[in-house]
């Protein structure tokens, strides 16, 4: 399982709504909007993963 950075959800990567790579690394996302929003700002996502609190 992977973490949408997004939301906080678990994502099963074989059934990811949505994936996005960045430097190397491919994120997975349980909606198309959370790839958006995740594209659009990826280094707000990953600095604040360690202490994200969002959940849905």
């Amino acid at each position: 399982m992977a973490k949408d950075l997004v939301c906080g959800m678990e994502v099963d990567e074989s059934s990811a709504a949505a994936t996005s790579e960045y430097k190397g690394e491919t994120y997975y996302f349980c909606a198309p909007g959370c790839k958006t929003a995740f594209d659009k700002e990826p280094e707000k996502y990953l600095s604040s993963d360690a202490h994200s609190s969002h959940h849905h």
